[in-house]
């Protein structure tokens, strides 16, 4: 898609935005746009809140309190929400940051932790987890913001999967299987709801490999002849599924 206004900073405010109105900004995103960006009264951002578009918006009042945004002008209609389900198993810090900020990048909908036996993190910041989603959306203009849920155990998901997720069809990154390419497999899920699913560093355990397998909504794939990090598998996976049968085409 090409990038509208790239010359101006980009900033997610959870307002909602229309022609003329005023947004009083927060003492932090205050001094995010005061101090570090150092911008000033009177000049021009794009602001947008995953629901309403893109808007441009000019500094109204600047103080260290709370800065004001005027909303002027619609510069991107808001696109529909990415129905692209993507359930990882979470990593240490900085390598969780890159995955989750790639995720986003890559369109998925929905960002769900899952819990397996070698997951390297049990318990995860939900707080950092979105500003990772917002500033990827910030840097790369995805409006679409997708949707942070808690952790939850790879049993319990699979368990719970076709009362929630009705259709989808689950695209498991299995290291083990044979190595091929995944491209029949993907073109025969086409037009039907997708999740996928990367596991840990040190893979999915035998008893889990053999659960996931055992599902009949559960897609096997490799992701090629060479063993993936996990942040890597993550964004080779989504991209396969983008190319094929997603919104690349």
């Amino acid at each position: 898609m090409p990038r509208s206004h790239k010359t101006l900073s980009r900033l997610f405010i959870d307002a909602p935005l229309s022609a003329g109105a005023s947004v009083e900004l927060g003492r932090e995103q205050t001094n995010y746009v005061l101090t570090v960006m150092r911008m000033k009264a009177g000049e021009a951002l794009v602001v947008f809140n995953g629901r309403d578009g893109a808007w441009m918006a000019r500094i109204a009042d600047a103080h260290r309190k709370g800065a004001v945004l005027e909303i002027v002008v619609q510069t991107q209609h808001q696109t529909p929400k990415s129905d692209l389900w993507f359930g990882f198993a979470p990593l240490k810090t900085g390598r969780l940051d890159y995955l989750v900020q790639k995720a986003t990048e890559m369109g998925a909908g929905v960002i769900q932790p899952v819990i397996t036996r070698y997951t390297q993190v049990q318990k995860l910041k939900a707080d950092k987890l979105v500003a990772n989603v917002i500033e990827a959306a910030e840097q790369c203009e995805v409006l679409s913001v997708p949707e942070i849920r808690a952790e939850v155990g790879l049993t319990e998901l699979l368990a719970h999967w076709q009362q929630t997720q009705g259709l989808r069809r689950l695209v498991f990154c299995d290291e083990s299987a044979p190595t091929h390419s995944p491209l029949r497999q993907l073109r025969d899920l086409d037009g039907l709801p997708i999740g996928i699913l990367v596991g840990p560093e040190g893979g999915f355990s035998d008893d889990e490999r053999n659960h996931l397998l055992a599902q009949g909504f559960v897609v096997p794939i490799s992701l090629g002849p060479r063993i993936l990090r996990a942040d890597t598998a993550a964004v080779a996976a989504l991209t396969v599924v983008q190319s094929i049968i997603g919104d690349w085409r």
